[in-house]
């Protein structure tokens, strides 16, 4: 049973927290009556609120309309105001522009312009708004008026400030590889920089504007003129300086006016034209007649390169005296070949920097057009040039002056080489202009492969004329010419083999034409085929040579002569080839040619020592007299000794007499021969002398026993020896 004081405190403590609940309730409900009431008066503000504000908003909003109204009047007069003004500016357009018009655009050309333009839409705006104002005839007249002086303007900035290109520029534009790989490529400037700025601003604005192109045809009439003068004072200029020891530059060009176009260097890569090869170096002649027998006749011609130095040099050490000092040709045309050489590559470049300006000045879709016009006089002149080369080779072809085609490969490799260069340039040119090149190509080449052909028939057909025939056996001029007119095709294989493959020659030396190697055009065969047309070309000289020498041969009455001329001869082509590439391009059609060249010599050489027979046979063995030691010889056996030794020594002092007059230009040649030779004939003298040497066959041995065995060797060493 709990006890009576917790009961008592535990009622005390629920007592306590009753009253205290009840106090927090109390607290609550005076919290609650205090919040309805604010409540009530925040409703009551808020209600007093929105009806003040709709009282505002309702007087505002019509104030609010009339400023928006008034606004919109405000800027409606604003832009009335303004568009009076406008057009009112527009009657005052003439007025306030006919003087600058009047003074022209010298001096002032973006001032002078912009009265254009004001001009301009005055006149679009009385064309549109009032036709029939008196205003809109002033202002078409004022702008038909500037317009004219703006085209004066373009024409006379063009005439003024458009100068030939000073040659030593041009040369320096088509200077050499080894020059152009150390420096940034030259770029012309043709005006200057404000001039050509100026020249713009007037193409662009006739163009927009204006819609006039005829300052197109007052650009390429004055640049065509231009570009022209300037090839040609390139060529003046070669004729007036040029000299043997390089291209000609002349100290007066260093003088320049200051609108003398100029260089520029430009980032770009570098383009390097063709290495022009030179035909410089003389080709020699040997004799004063020609290769067709005719005395006067000009067979050869100079040739390029420094390899050609050596093998003229080699070809005048083997000939004899007597073909006289060698003869250059005329150094002017020499001067003329290589000014049009260097004239076609001026060409290319300047060609190449015209369109360049030209892109900045005239519209794109009448660049092409206008290009094809401005180069077109210059072009044409290049041509015909060069149409004029071929016709003059022509002529000398029907004369048998076959030096002609030697004059038309530096020209036609110079004209190849320069035709990826020619085709980009003249891209997008007509048909009529794109064909000139190729047209002239075409033709030096058909006149090339005849001369060649005509060339190899006339070097069989050389007629054997004694009075041209060498008296001491030595090459003959028609060897050495060949020869030196087959070297120099060296220089030019791929042209050379180009031209005989332009005519299709497979059929005339019998070379099946493979269908991989050959197409329609001449360009494509390719260059292994050309190879063997140029091997085959040359075998055919060669061979028709070796015909005709061996109709020269027969000139001769000695046979040992006949024979010493052609040893001369054929050691002659040999030694050339091999010194020359000759011999590995005549390989490649026959193989066997060095040999058979070793061959005929050595047969030549045999049939030459046969002439010593008529001395040798007199001291050999048979039909001489068998003696006996002691036993005296019967008169017959004497006789027959003294025969043996007289024929013995007359034999040997004319043979040595006659051949000492011969010639034999090959040293090592010269020496084998007469060790072979000398050998034969002390071995049997020797032989002889030692059996009747002393032989009692005569009172006089003296008489008979002439000579001693080396006293023999002395006399054949000095054989093919005119000083001797």
């Amino acid at each position: 049973m709990i006890p009576t004081e917790e009961v008592s405190a535990r009622r005390r403590e629920i007592e306590g927290k009753l009253k205290q609940e009840e106090e927090t309730l109390s607290f609550i409900k005076e919290s609650l009556e205090k919040s309805d009431q604010l409540t009530k008066n925040m409703v009551s503000i808020l209600s007093s609120f929105e009806s003040r504000l709709m009282k505002l908003e309702n007087s505002i909003i019509p104030v609010h309309k009339q400023t928006e109204n008034l606004q919109r009047l405000q800027e409606n007069v604003e832009k009335t105001l303004s568009c009076l003004d406008h057009v009112i500016s527009y009657y005052h357009v003439a007025k306030d522009t006919e003087k600058i018009i009047k003074e022209g655009p010298t001096g002032r050309l973006e001032e002078y312009l912009n009265c254009m333009d004001k001009i301009q839409k005055a006149v679009e705006y009385f064309q549109d708004n009032n036709p029939d104002s008196p205003e809109l005839n002033r202002v078409k007249s004022l702008f038909e008026r500037g317009k004219e002086s703006l085209e004066s303007e373009f024409r006379s900035l063009m005439t003024r400030h458009t100068k030939p290109v000073p040659p030593i520029l041009i040369l320096d534009l088509i200077s050499g590889d080894d020059e152009m790989e150390t420096q940034e490529e030259m770029s012309l400037e043709h005006l200057p920089e404000s001039v050509l700025h100026d020249i713009i601003r007037i193409s662009g604005w006739l163009v927009e504007n204006g819609r006039n192109q005829d300052f197109m045809t007052v650009y390429f009439q004055i640049r065509s003129v231009q570009l022209d003068r300037s090839v040609k004072g390139l060529k003046d200029h070669f004729r007036k300086n040029s000299s043997s020891t390089g291209v000609p530059y002349s100290p007066a060009i260093q003088n320049k006016r200051k609108d003398t176009p100029t260089k520029k260097p430009i980032k770009r890569p570098v383009l390097i034209p063709g290495t022009i090869r030179k035909a410089q170096n003389l080709l020699k002649q040997y004799s004063q007649h020609g290769l067709d027998g005719k005395k006067g006749a000009s067979n050869l011609i100079p040739m390029e390169g420094h390899e050609h130095d050596l093998r003229v040099k080699h070809l005048s050490d083997t000939l004899s005296d007597k073909h006289g000092p060698a003869a250059g040709r005329d150094d002017v045309f020499d001067i003329e070949i290589d000014a049009y050489i260097h004239c076609v590559s001026a060409f290319v470049k300047l060609a190449q920097s015209e369109y360049q300006l030209l892109t900045e000045i005239v519209p794109e879709h009448h660049q092409k057009k206008t290009f094809d016009s401005l180069i077109q006089e210059s072009l044409d002149n290049l041509i015909m040039e060069g149409d004029n080369i071929v016709s003059a080779a022509r002529k000398a072809i029907i004369r048998h002056d076959y030096s002609a085609v030697l004059t038309i490969f530096p020209i036609l490799k110079h004209l190849k080489q320069m035709k990826p260069e020619f085709d980009q340039v003249l891209q997008g040119t007509a048909a009529g202009t794109k064909n000139k090149l190729p047209g002239l190509i075409t033709s030096m080449e058909t006149t090339g492969a005849k001369a060649l052909e005509e060339f190899a028939d006339n070097i069989k057909n050389d007629p054997d004329k004694e009075y041209n025939m060498p008296k001491d056996g030595t090459v003959h001029e028609l060897t050495s010419n060949a020869i030196l007119f087959l070297q120099q095709l060296l220089d030019f294989q791929e042209t050379a083999g180009a031209m005989l493959a332009s005519q299709v020659l497979g059929d005339t030396y019998n070379i099946p034409l493979d269908p991989r190697e050959t197409s329609s055009s001449a360009s494509s065969y390719s260059s292994e085929f050309s190879r063997r047309l140029l091997s085959t070309y040359i075998c055919k000289v060669l061979g028709n040579l070796q015909l005709n020498l061996l109709s020269k041969s027969k000139v001769y009455e000695d046979p040992a002569l006949s024979a010493i001329f052609l040893h001369n001869n054929y050691n002659y082509i040999l030694k050339s080839l091999e010194k020359s590439e000759l011999i590995q391009l005549v390989a490649v059609t026959q193989k066997t040619a060095e040999r058979s060249y070793r061959e005929l010599i050595e047969q030549q050489i045999q049939t030459y020592q046969r002439s010593w027979l008529k001395v040798t046979d007199y001291i050999l063995e048979r039909s001489l007299p068998v003696f006996q030691p002691g036993v005296k010889l019967k008169d017959k056996e004497r006789q027959m000794i003294k025969e043996r030794f007289k024929g013995f020594n007359d034999g040997l002092e004319e043979l040595c007499k006659i051949q000492k007059a011969w010639a034999i230009p090959d040293m090592e040649q010269r020496d084998k021969i007469r060790r072979a030779q000398k050998t034969i004939v002390k071995e049997t003298y020797g032989a002889f002398l030692n059996r009747y040497g002393n032989v009692p066959f005569t009172k006089n041995p003296e008489k008979y026993i002439k000579y001693q065995v080396d006293q023999v060797g002395e006399m054949i060493e000095k054989l093919f020896d005119t000083s001797a």
